[in-house]
């Protein structure tokens, strides 16, 4: 059994589930209901709102706020400062925590520092967000995305390198690194 680390700087509220191996570092927040799987990584200053799941594996850097209506399933990476949204169009003024809007970021995806999701949405598996994009659409699987608002520009591994696909059509290829065979057919990539 490997053991929980929680700074002594860190507030877990009372009922918070977090699994064996995870780490939360300074000044981290994680509300009562929320869901935390194993061996994940919570950096500085992060908060997890209550009704937030997060799978294993899941690497949260510093300045990362996961809002209620957020699901992050199994490693998932969340870089430095990246922002997800819980409500479309928030007014302070306007009462709208009935509105909040379901974000899935599915096994695998990188969301890179400093890039905004919309609420709403789902984020492929093995997707790849770039530093600074903001995404409003759902996101394919192993699509690289980049820009504002986010567009795709390529495909990407699960070993997070570009694979030689065109964004369309029928084409297979095999990542240098892993072996492993992409294919792509109508529009996305699949592993057989």
């Amino acid at each position: 059994m490997t053991e929980i680390f929680i700074h002594h700087t860190a507030i877990v509220d009372l009922g918070a589930k977090i699994g064996e191996g995870s780490r939360i570092w300074h000044w981290v927040h994680v509300c009562s209901q929320a869901e935390i799987g194993t061996n994940c990584s919570l950096g500085q200053n992060v908060f997890v709102g209550n009704r937030v799941k997060i799978g294993n594996d899941c690497k949260i850097q510093n300045n990362v706020s996961i809002y209620d209506n957020v699901t992050l399933e199994d490693g998932v990476f969340c870089g430095p400062s990246m922002v997800f949204t819980n409500v479309y169009n928030p007014r302070s003024l306007v009462a709208r925590k009935n509105e909040y809007r379901d974000t899935v970021v599915k096994k695998g995806a990188t969301l890179g520092a400093n890039c905004t999701i919309v609420c709403g949405i789902t984020i492929g598996e093995y997707s790849f967000v770039g530093a600074g994009a903001v995404v409003n659409k759902n996101v394919k699987p192993y699509a690289l995305m980049v820009g504002v608002p986010a567009r795709q520009i390529g495909w990407i591994s699960q070993y997070g390198e570009r694979l030689d696909l065109p964004l369309a059509g029928n084409a297979s290829t095999t990542c240098k690194t892993t072996g492993i065979v992409y294919h792509l057919k109508n529009s996305a990539v699949y592993v057989m």
